[in-house]
């Protein structure tokens, strides 16, 4: 499978743990909003939704990485610079 790069890492910092994730990849991030978000809320269904069709090639990746973002916030993470 070819992974979809996405531009330059996003490092988040979970909020439950503290512990820093760095998110490369399109496929990284559709994982985490699929079964490791820690809330299901709009942010992340919208995210997701955005994931997938940039995945199907429907759409730019930079809208879905901006989702993807926007959804982190919402869930309580906290961007961090990337390592």
């Amino acid at each position: 499978m070819m992974e979809i790069q996405w531009g330059q890492p996003v490092v988040l910092i979970t909020p439950h743990d503290g512990e820093a994730e760095r998110f490369g990849t399109i496929e990284k991030a559709r994982y985490w909003l699929r079964r490791k978000w820690p809330v299901s809320d709009n942010a992340r269904n919208t995210a997701l939704r955005q994931v997938e069709a940039a995945m199907d090639c429907m759409q730019p990746v930079e809208e879905a990485r901006n989702a993807f973002l926007v959804a982190a916030l919402s869930a309580g993470f906290v961007a961090a610079r990337a390592i």
